[in-house]
């Protein structure tokens, strides 16, 4: 189970603001559960571990195999929560050194998250020669950088195979009655799941968004749904910050974010979990980001960042906190041989594993900065797996509705992410 410890930043807290946001959890609490508060009409994410049904699960599932019996290639289009959540779960979770080898899972692309001429154009050179399905994630269907990879695709998809095809090796997940692509989806005669109208993006990753991909990568999409189901029942029972790590982790920021330490970096020293950073980034950056608010999200990956960003992390401006997911076990064990010359002096380290030695670099680091001014929360887990990542994605998605509403923003919109787009369509000429 995911456990969380504040104990290296109680020092840098005022103990009478933590107090005061603790005293307001409850109605916090309640107004989630209730759905009462700002933004209510997105808060589907809420109960989705424990509502989502076994037919849902079932007719992914096979969705998935088909897709695994004809393709080699399945790209991912969406931009923000329509790919991050996938990405994040599935690059936790498999081999950093699959796409070189020989397996019977699909190797997952991405597309629609950039406007990269070249990428597309390579992604296009690559799938010339090999045989993939593709799914399109968008409420609307007219989302642009995927909209615009969507385009591409299903003309070179088409090219390849033919309409009919083509039409087989496509998935649509959209709004269940309206939009472009679910006119799209019906015309063409498209497999399609639905993106619940009140889940946002962000919060999508437990649907058919990113349950799908996850399923058609090749890993166990009950577990995940069995570890995010299991945090719902731990938090949903109480607003006590000792029994809701939720609470207890939504306290903790937003009471050091009040003692002046306004950027947060997600850190790890599990090469793996680096999208799901990215996926934490997103969810927090789009959640609190608004009226001149919120806290800064960041991420860093140690040990390889504390030869970058470390300099900074222990003696730069002291704004900065950390939360730390810290991981206790690994799957494969690799003793460090002794050498006769010991001329790199590391002969101390024989017989030690690179897994111990990782674990003392995490310790080490947490008392160098922690030294240094630097407030931690940890939150730690045995291992990375299906169960534990849902159980985590449950985790902060509740602790960012309850961080949103103690800083009285609407965590559910993203009125911002208008602007640039605003802009973009004046600059093409868009009517």
């Amino acid at each position: 189970m995911l456990k969380i410890d504040i104990q290296h930043a109680n020092s840098f807290l005022d103990s009478n603001e933590y107090k005061n946001i603790a005293k307001g959890m409850n109605s916090i609490h309640q107004s989630v559960i209730d759905k009462t508060g700002r933004g209510a009409e997105f808060l589907g994410w809420h109960n989705l571990p424990s509502s989502i049904t076994p037919e849902i699960l079932e007719d992914i599932k096979q969705t998935a195999e088909n897709i695994r019996k004809k393709a080699k290639f399945f790209v991912v289009i969406g931009i923000g929560g329509s790919y991050l959540g996938a990405r994040a779960v599935i690059e936790s979770l498999q081999n950093p050194f699959e796409a070189y080898q020989n397996s019977n899972n699909p190797k997952i692309l991405y597309a629609g998250q950039n406007l990269s001429e070249d990428y597309l154009h390579d992604l296009l050179a690559l799938l010339d020669n090999e045989d993939y399905a593709l799914t399109v994630i968008s409420k609307s269907g007219t989302t642009t950088e995927p909209a615009i990879a969507f385009r591409l695709l299903v003309k070179h998809l088409e090219a390849k195979y033919g309409a009919e095809e083509a039409a087989s090796r496509i998935i649509a997940i959209t709004d269940a009655e309206k939009g472009a692509l679910r006119t799209l989806a019906e015309q063409k005669g498209y497999k399609t799941f639905i993106v619940p109208d009140d889940v946002g993006g962000r919060f999508s990753v437990l649907t058919p968004v990113g349950l799908l991909p996850i399923a058609v990568a090749g890993f166990n999409i009950d577990t995940l749904i069995d570890g995010a189901k299991f945090m719902e029942n731990a938090c949903s029972a109480s607003s006590d910050e000792n029994i809701n790590p939720a609470i207890k982790y939504a306290i903790t920021r937003n009471a050091l974010l009040r003692n002046g330490y306004d950027i947060e970096i997600l850190i790890n020293f599990s090469p793996s979990l680096m999208y799901f950073t990215e996926w934490w980034k997103q969810l927090y950056g789009e959640s609190e980001g608004k009226e001149h608010k919120g806290i800064f999200p960041a991420g860093a990956n140690f040990t390889t960042d504390l030869h970058s960003m470390g300099q900074y992390i222990q003696d730069g401006r002291r704004q900065v906190f950390e939360t730390l997911i810290s991981v206790t076990g690994v799957k494969h064990s690799i003793t460090i041989p002794e050498n006769e010359q010991d001329l790199d002096g590391l002969n101390y380290l024989s017989g030690k594993s690179v897994d111990y030695v990782n674990q003392m670099a995490q310790k080490g680091t947490l008392k160098a900065h922690i030294d240094g001014g630097v407030p931690n929360i940890i939150l730690e887990i045995d291992k990375i797996n299906e169960e534990n990542l849902g159980q985590m994605i449950y985790f902060f998605e509740l602790a960012c509705a309850y961080s949103g509403y103690t800083l009285d923003v609407n965590p559910f919109d993203q009125p911002g992410v208008e602007a640039y787009k605003k802009n973009m369509f004046e600059l093409l000429g868009k009517k």
